[in-house]
């Protein structure tokens, strides 16, 4: 297929607490909110972006608050791990000693396939794990915030490799490879690890056959993974490539700051981004973030919106 995926574009997931997600990825994790705005499906709530510097795709982990939504359920059927990326082994060291002085549950760096990595959780459960790219190849990481808390050569700089659990392992995995044209790269029982695109920690699936207790959606789990695309044309290609294939979808969404196409294997919801226009188009590099941004057509409901949802103060510029 000629518009392959290029690698992870972003994941979403859910928190009942902007103002406390927003703290723990700012402060703690030294990753830079690049848009604060709304989800476009529930405009009376949140949706938060964290990047790199200038939030470049690839980079982005971004949050749907929904305060009034019960605590979500680890399990099967669900993306059950995001990762993050930092530049090498050093890098763990510190985000090691970062989390004893936060206080942030984390279980010590461990070895994944002959990485280094350091998996924790965020107080609401939502499960994490940083990747050293100290031998990494292949898609190629973001820039650290520059004004972050962290120090350019130790900070989280883009999306590493996501965690899929599920029940029906060799149907997904099937899906996988003959449809999106991911390519297994280690196989173990019950484990296959994909590399996407150019491949490396910016382009890997990690799929895990799990016959547990099923997950339940809620605060503390992912919502979606977005896998990166280069533009309109591509996004109507696999639109066309849905149709063929008789797989239900969305149709090609218009997000302001990129474009979507989303789809459900199974449990999971698969969403294609392309890769621009991207963040820094309504607001400028020094200030992204720090006021309520919206898209063009849902300026005319600014004022109903700002009434309905929980300001909370993301100004870092002084």
């Amino acid at each position: 297929m000629k518009n392959e995926l290029l690698g992870i574009h972003h994941v979403t997931a859910m928190t009942d607490n902007a103002m406390r997600n927003y703290e723990f990825f700012t402060d703690i994790l030294g990753m830079r909110l690049v848009k604060k705005t709304v989800n476009q499906d529930d405009i009376q709530t949140y949706h938060t972006f964290f990047a790199d510097d200038v939030g470049s795709p690839g980079t982005d982990m971004t949050f749907f608050d929904f305060p009034n939504s019960p605590k979500g359920r680890a399990g099967t059927n669900s993306i059950s791990r995001t990762g993050l990326r930092v530049p090498d082994d050093a890098a763990l060291e510190y985000y090691l000693e970062r989390f004893k002085e936060f206080k942030v549950k984390n279980d010590g760096i461990q070895e994944l396939f002959g990485k280094k990595v350091l998996p924790f959780e965020e107080s609401d459960g939502q499960r994490y794990q940083l990747f050293s790219d100290e031998k990494n190849e292949g898609v190629a990481p973001g820039i650290p915030w520059k004004n972050g808390p962290v120090p350019e050569d130790k900070a989280i700089y883009g999306l590493g490799p996501i965690e899929i659990k599920v029940s029906y392992f060799d149907e997904f995995k099937k899906t996988l490879i003959e449809v999106f044209g991911m390519t297994p790269i280690l196989e173990e029982e019950n484990l296959t690890l994909f590399d996407v695109g150019e491949g490396g920690n910016g382009g890997q699936v990690i799929l895990r056959k799990d016959e547990s207790t099923v997950s339940s959606q809620g605060y503390g789990q992912v919502h979606h993974v977005s896998f990166r695309v280069k533009d309109h044309a591509a996004i109507k290609e696999w639109e066309e490539r849905y149709n063929k294939l008789g797989m239900q979808h969305s149709g090609n969404v218009d997000r302001f700051y990129f474009e979507a196409l989303y789809t459900r294997v199974g449990h999971i919801l698969i969403e294609l981004s392309t890769d621009g226009p991207g963040f820094m188009d309504d607001e400028p590099y020094e200030t992204l973030g720090e006021s309520l941004a919206l898209p063009p057509f849902l300026e005319p409901q600014r004022e109903q919106i700002e009434a309905k949802i929980r300001p909370f103060d993301t100004t870092r510029s002084k």
